[in-house]
């Protein structure tokens, strides 16, 4: 290998994780010794957001994170439209296929698996040809690509069905109900988003679903798609003019595993977040598996980890001595008029001698809260209805505050109406990228915000209170921004 192939880090895939990661290294001065190969023609992007382009809040350029001329001005060799099809790990090159069939060869001395998620594609009769193609009214929804072809078609459709109540699910759902479709979910589990609510924060989000005129139909497969719709296990039979695949993804590990690392739910990592084979190939994002200090492994599936993840390893990569040690998990749903915020894993803890649970839950009003406290410690929450405290429980879970024991319970209570309250420098305002009130207050414009803390870049649920904090907007207005 050559002394400049020695020095090159190659970055396989162009999303999120990946993005964050230049970021950091181009930061570090070590933008011309990296390469980035990404299958897809666009440039890195935000595809938290593609529902909300979907829903026509948001231009699809406005969610390019980092364009060409970026990478090419900080030295970056960005590869886009290629797909890596092997990793050499004794000749240390990757070698890669474009869309015209040439093949070509990059060597690396460090590498960075950031391949993220395939879509699972569920086992519905009809939806596939015997050609693999999807069938005409089916619809992916993963991609700019995915979410360009949705909208081409929607003006000569009236009626969809999505199949999947996940996070992805119902943002599709909003957003096609926005478009002025009659749209219904569909969701193989007795609850929506099963993997990070409990029974009564699902059916809490289905009532507010219901009231928002979707139909829900939980507990309840798709079987087949015929000429007169799409057939459930239970009989029923929905008409629809599209079907929208949104059910979950697997992480994309087939170039590990064929390279000989170890692979179980995702590539497995140390604390350095190297393959626990080899020490100059790294994995971040959804692709990447990580065993905690109590031994439990764990994927990362949200931008917020995945984002630590990237900032360490650009670190790690310009000669630091860091060590990875797990990150918190945060999810926002973002879809309009739906209020979703899941802190930790509250369903996976149960209560014990040392846990102990605090739930409010209104099924007419369709709102759910939980806290999941261990010695006086928030280690896990669920709201859904009423987001009016997820910025102080979110501070109190990611500091490790130990509350009063009158205090989880009034963190659950709606907030009386006072005046303005001024929040504290430290608290968190961008769960996505962890970012304060005081580090948005430093800042002059939205535009400084997004440049310096890439705050609002995530799930874009922050954008009202930064807008807010910089005092540009009223909340009225600030809510108009999405």
């Amino acid at each position: 290998m050559s002394p400049a192939g020695e020095r090159r880090i190659v970055v396989v895939g162009a999303g999120m994780a990946a993005a964050r990661l230049v970021e950091g290294l181009v930061a570090r001065g070590l933008g011309p010794q990296v390469t980035v190969l990404g299958k897809e023609h666009h440039a890195p992007y935000n595809r938290i957001l593609l529902s909300a382009v979907l829903e026509g809040t948001h231009d699809a350029g406005a969610l390019t994170l980092r364009d060409p001329a970026w990478f090419a001005e900080h030295g970056v060799d960005l590869r886009l439209g290629v797909r890596v099809v092997e990793v050499d790990r004794g000749r240390r090159v990757v070698r890669t296929v474009d869309d015209t069939g040439a093949e070509a060869e990059v060597a690396f001395g460090r590498l960075v698996l950031a391949t993220g998620l395939i879509p699972k594609l569920p086992p519905i009769r009809g939806v596939v040809d015997r050609k693999g193609h999807l069938h005409p009214k089916v619809h992916a929804f993963r991609t700019m690509a995915d979410c360009r072809d949705l909208l081409a078609v929607l003006p000569d459709a009236r009626r969809a069905v999505v199949v999947g109540g996940g996070l992805l699910g119902l943002q599709v759902a909003r957003a096609l109900a926005g478009r002025g479709l009659a749209c219904e979910v569909v969701e193989g589990s007795e609850h929506l988003m099963s993997r990070q609510l409990s029974a009564p924060g699902g059916q809490a989000l289905a009532r507010d679903l219901r009231r928002l005129g979707t139909s829900v139909y939980t507990g309840s497969r798709a079987v087949r798609l015929t000429d007169e719709g799409l057939v459930l296990d239970n009989g029923f039979t929905l008409s629809t003019d599209l079907v929208i695949l949104t059910a979950g993804g697997r992480p994309a590990m087939a170039l590990a595993r064929d390279a000989g690392l170890t692979v179980r739910r995702g590539v497995v990592v140390d604390s350095r977040l190297a393959s626990v084979d080899d020490p100059e190939i790294h994995a971040i994002g959804d692709c990447a598996e990580f065993v905690d200090a109590e031994g439990v492994a764990r994927t990362t599936g949200f931008v917020s980890p995945a984002w630590e993840q990237a900032s360490l390893l650009a670190e790690i990569l310009a000669g630091e001595e860091r060590a990875y040690r797990g990150s918190r998990s945060v999810a926002r749903l973002r879809a309009t008029d739906l209020d979703v915020a899941v802190l930790g894993e509250p369903e996976e803890m149960n209560a014990d001698e040392q846990t102990e649970v605090v739930e409010i839950f209104n099924p007419l009003a369709g709102s759910y809260r939980k806290l999941v406290v261990r010695h006086g410690v928030i280690v896990a929450a669920t709201l859904v209805g009423d987001l009016s405290h997820v910025g102080l429980i979110t501070q109190h879970y990611d500091r490790g505050t130990r509350l009063g024991p009158d205090e989880p319970g009034a963190l659950l209570m709606p907030p009386r109406p006072t005046g303005p309250t001024r929040l504290h420098d430290s608290t968190e305002i961008c769960s996505c990228a962890g970012v304060s009130a005081g580090e948005v207050r430093a800042c002059s414009s939205l535009e400084q915000v997004v440049e310096t803390t890439r705050a609002t870049t995530g799930c874009g649920g922050c954008k009202e209170a930064v807008c807010q904090l910089l005092g540009t907007t009223t909340p009225q207005e600030a809510r108009a921004l999405g």
